[in-house]
């Protein structure tokens, strides 16, 4: 039942987006022709004396048909609202370059530029709006028991909990577990329908939708078993890999002739438009901030040099992309002193100067770094880099520490806004960090850009200075021996 709903929906949608988009199409060629240029208000006159009805269901069709290819049509349980959107607006660029291409080949010099940016816009508007609103009416239709996957889990093991448990925490999804195959019952996964053996039994009625199979290592041998019954009885099968722990959340494969690799740690600055699209950020941002924070650096540079003897800016090797030594610059907020490069600052430190404290307040002692993100050691966006004293520490204590050296270090990033800052959990920051290398999109950088300027330039550190004795504790340390706070 599930498939013919499902068959169904992908009907309706499709009809719906080429309604929307010749709606669109109609709408925009009104604005533009009809009431900004002629100051004609009557849409019906209008579009019926431009002949604008015929080009705009052919560019419905055309547009749904870039949606297939698009892989728009489908099934969007688990995909995010951002992901659907961010596709929407790469299929509709593709498809205003096709018309733009096609008026060109054929000489159509009797079609206005206006007409199609106000197209793009609308078109776009009008299919995400209607996108939102089938996620929120599906969406609370499965939380009423309607439209539901209806799933047999084959396995009784810890990932066929976790998987049951993720089911549970999210009604949205709706799915419906009918119970478990597995070679012993066990308590608390749901009804037990027999063994491995009786799977074909059970799958040969229509009364299930898919079949999840999270065998334990030990029970690998049953797999060839499984798979087969399931192909007989032509039921639709995901699996769950025994070393599910160890893939990221957008694994890629690679096949080398009847051999299938599957990347471990596939990330989307992998992709070379990806990361030229990230360094063109941050040039521009750079220099536009070197600019705009020129004035504060002046003020800044004149307080150190007056506040203690010693250099203006403090230069400290960190450890960047692809485990490569660079020197990172920020202004000197302390006296100089012997444990620069191994020592733990907290909120009460001798070591900072008056005029340090207030510069690490509010993030000025960082400024310098925009020179790094010029030169290429940084970016705006990423991890927090870490002397190489603490990285040897750390990579022997915190599980996939080092993954994070897989892009360049940032000046602020995914953990910094989410709150691990100074003196916080390391695995915490680390768990951040990963998520944000295998989620990377332009977009998340600028949300994070926008949660630092709101939220996360000023730190707690206090303005006057103690006499606490540091004493390391889960902190990173960060330049001028300070806990990573993380010093944007």
């Amino acid at each position: 039942m599930i498939r013919k709903n499902q068959r169904l929906l992908n009907i309706v949608n499709c009809l719906l987006d080429i309604s929307l988009i010749a709606l669109a199409y109609l709408l925009a060629v009104w604005l533009w022709l009809g009431v900004y240029r002629d100051n004609l208000i009557n849409p019906a006159v209008f579009l019926l004396r431009t002949g604008a009805l015929v080009p705009a269901v052919c560019y419905g069709v055309l547009m749904a048909a870039i949606y297939y290819a698009f892989k728009l049509y489908g099934s969007f349980r688990f995909s995010t609202l951002l992901d659907e959107t961010v596709a929407l607006l790469k299929a509709n660029l593709l498809g205003l370059l096709l018309i733009g291409m096609t008026l060109f080949i054929t000489r159509e010099v009797n079609f206005s530029r206006g007409v199609l940016a106000l197209f793009y816009v609308f078109s776009t508007g009008l299919v995400v709006a209607k996108r939102v609103t089938v996620r929120t009416i599906l969406r609370h239709f499965r939380m009423l028991g309607y439209n539901l996957k209806h799933v047999l889990i084959v396995g009784n093991g810890r990932l066929a909990f976790e998987y049951l448990d993720s089911l549970r925490r999210n009604p949205q999804y709706g799915y419906n577990v009918l119970g478990y195959v597995a070679a012993s019952e066990k308590p608390g996964l749901g009804k037990h329908l027999g063994r491995y053996e009786d799977l074909a039994d059970l799958l040969s009625g229509p009364a299930v939708d898919e079949v999840i199979v999270a065998l334990e290592p030990h029970e690998t041998q049953f797999m060839n078993a499984i798979i087969a019954s399931c192909e007989k009885q032509g039921a639709k099968i995901r699996i769950i890999p025994f070393y599910n722990d160890f893939i990221p959340s957008r694994p890629t494969v690679d096949v080398i002739g009847s051999v299938k690799l599957i990347s471990i740690r596939t990330i989307p600055l992998d992709n070379m438009l990806n990361a030229a699209l990230k360094r063109a950020m941050d040039v521009v941002g750079s220099l536009v901030l070197i600019v705009l924070t020129s004035p504060i650096m002046l003020f800044a540079a004149i307080g150190v040099r007056l506040s203690s003897p010693g250099p203006i800016l403090f230069r400290q090797e960190r450890v960047g992309l692809n485990k490569k030594l660079f020197t990172m610059y920020k202004f000197r907020s302390m006296r100089v002193n012997a444990s620069q490069d191994t020592g733990w600052t907290q909120n009460a430190d001798p070591r900072k100067t008056r005029f340090g404290s207030l510069i690490r307040k509010c993030s000025i002692d960082e400024l310098p770094q925009f020179f790094n993100v010029l030169k290429g050691d940084m970016s705006l966006i990423g991890p927090r880099p870490e002397i190489p004293h603490f990285v040897e520490q750390f990579k022997e204590t915190v599980p996939l520490y080092m993954v994070k050296h897989q892009v360049r270090p940032g000046i602020t990033g995914w953990a910094q806004v989410n709150g691990f800052r100074g003196d916080t959990s390391i695995e915490g920051r680390i768990q951040c960090d990963i998520w944000y290398i295998e989620n990377w999109s332009i977009f998340l950088d600028i949300k994070i850009l926008f949660m630092t300027v709101f939220g996360g330039l000023f730190n707690k550190e206090k303005l006057q200075t103690g006499h606490a004795a540091p004493s390391p504790k889960s902190g990173q340390a960060g330049p001028d021996g300070k806990p990573d706070k993380p010093d944007q």
